[in-house]
């Protein structure tokens, strides 16, 4: 059985929101084979992120950025999940496969601002893209009110990384 990590910080109702049609996707039904972990940020390791085949994160934007709980889960299992530093210090590209030869992870993101969003989803996607992971669907990306379309898109999120953790 493969297991999809739902790694989030959910301090809205607009953010649970989008995490509860993630969740509910990943665990469709139509899927078979996959166990779904959900897991605040701030309590998530790298023992989590490494028994994972996939993983989806959630986080709210907030002053241009994502959430201090993404971050700090990004801080405290960056190195030990496979991250690449550059000769500067900074988040480099990962070349891993995933250390022991396995292939990348697929991963997913969605995030909720009131006003902007794209900071957060820029510092997400250039720590993420120094680990051994892959961008496996667009970032699903909602301003403002969550709708019905914005929960159709993060049920589909989180059945699109779900189902390609079996793949």
């Amino acid at each position: 059985m493969s297991t999809l990590l739902v790694v989030h910080h959910s301090p809205t109702r607009s953010v649970r929101a989008l995490t509860d049609a993630v969740l509910a996707g990943a665990g469709d039904d139509a899927l078979e084979g996959v166990a779904v972990r959900e897991v605040l940020a701030l309590e998530a390791s790298a023992t989590d992120v490494l028994a994972a085949d996939g993983i989806v994160l959630g986080t709210s934007a907030n002053f241009g950025y994502m959430s201090g709980a993404l971050k700090h889960f990004f801080d405290s299992t960056f190195l030990e999940i496979g991250g690449s530093l550059d000769a500067g210090g900074a988040a480099g590209t990962s070349t891993s496969t995933g250390g022991d030869g396995a292939r990348r992870i697929p991963f997913g993101l969605y995030v909720h601002g009131r006003y902007d969003t794209e900071g957060a989803v820029r510092s997400v996607l250039a720590i993420a893209g120094a680990l051994p992971w892959r961008q496996s669907a667009d970032v699903l990306s909602v301003l403002g009110d969550v709708g019905e379309r914005d929960e159709a898109a993060a049920y589909e999120l989180g059945g699109t990384i779900a189902a390609l953790t079996t793949a």
